[in-house]
């Protein structure tokens, strides 16, 4: 069967892509969204990406490495795109937005837990700085359409309403909004949990490397003694400060948790593997699996091998 492998790139885009006779494959990644991370380079069974750290001159702020995918490796599963915390990655079948590996059910999809009550918002709301790091947020005044359909529930709220709006597909839940966000109008849940140290003595005197990449405002501060320290409320363990820290040892970054959809096969927990520590990974397996054992009790048991609990 005729194959070609494409690849394109623009300052916004890259593109690799598979054409066979029948199926045209395409894995492109929004550069404008990716933040330079290793998170998708970890978790890619076919070693298709890699991420470049970018030198910088004397004097220079640290640039955000770039992330490359090898066209002929690349498989278009779509792990990187379901596992991204940025949605960067995209992979199209015959022009269709899918994940295979979703699909097919051996391979989890992220959990975005965002809860908002634009009830708790007044027209204050309307002036809050910045309310998100990667602008996912949009603050507006509810439009006379909405107001007209919300009056039955609202009949004798007369204040103009609030309303927010977050671009969830894109958010790392970094919980940055639910702090500027008055009265829990906001609630966030993580999708990554870990660990992120900073051994203080090992960081080159001035450095601040790290604080320059991140993409989370406020997940890493410089401190009054002139060293970089972390907010772990805001951090999403993404690890692009490990990867452009120049003194090896100075980072040392451990994701303990990540929170996703029920799986069924074993391709996760070669990616659990590379993404979290052994200890965390070994938790979740054995809840994983004496929830199975259970599931296979009851069906031995129960009639119709139907739990009635």
């Amino acid at each position: 069967m005729p194959m070609k492998l494409l690849k394109t790139e623009n300052d916004d885009k890259l593109t690799v892509e598979r054409i066979l006779h029948a199926r045209r494959y395409a894995l492109t990644l929004d550069k404008n969204r990716c933040t330079g991370c290793e998170i998708c380079m970890i978790a890619c069974p076919k070693e298709a990406i890699e991420v470049k750290k970018i030198p910088k001159e004397e004097g220079e702020k640290a640039k955000p490495p770039v992330v490359d995918v090898d066209e002929e490796k690349c498989h278009y599963c779509g792990i990187c795109s379901s596992i991204c915390p940025f949605g960067a990655l995209d992979v199209k079948v015959n022009g269709e937005t899918v994940t295979p590996v979703v699909e097919s059910e051996s391979f989890p999809q992220l959990i975005r837990e965002i809860e908002v009550d634009s009830t708790k918002c007044d027209l204050r709301c309307l002036d809050i700085e910045d309310p998100c790091p990667l602008g996912l947020i949009e603050v507006r005044v509810q439009s006379p359409e909405e107001e007209a359909e919300a009056q039955p529930i609202r009949a004798e709220k007369k204040d103009a309403q609030v309303l927010v709006d977050i671009d969830r597909d894109f958010c790392p839940c970094c919980r940055v909004c639910e702090v500027k966000f008055p009265n829990g109008a906001i609630k966030v849940r993580k999708i990554v949990n870990g660990i992120l140290r900073i051994d203080r003595e090992k960081c080159p005197e001035g450095c601040h490397d790290c604080l320059d990449v991140c993409p989370i405002t406020g997940a890493l501060y410089l401190s009054e003694d002139g060293k970089v320290h972390v907010n772990d409320l805001h951090c999403v363990y993404c690890g692009v400060c490990k990867i452009v820290c120049p003194e090896e040892g100075a980072l040392e970054l451990q994701r303990t948790s990540i929170h996703h959809t029920p799986l069924r096969s074993g391709a996760w927990n070669k990616a659990l593997e590379k993404l979290t520590s052994t200890t965390e990974m070994t938790k979740e397996l054995r809840t994983k699996s004496s929830k199975k054992l259970r599931e296979s009790v009851e069906k031995r048991l129960l009639p119709g091998g139907s739990s009635h609990a």
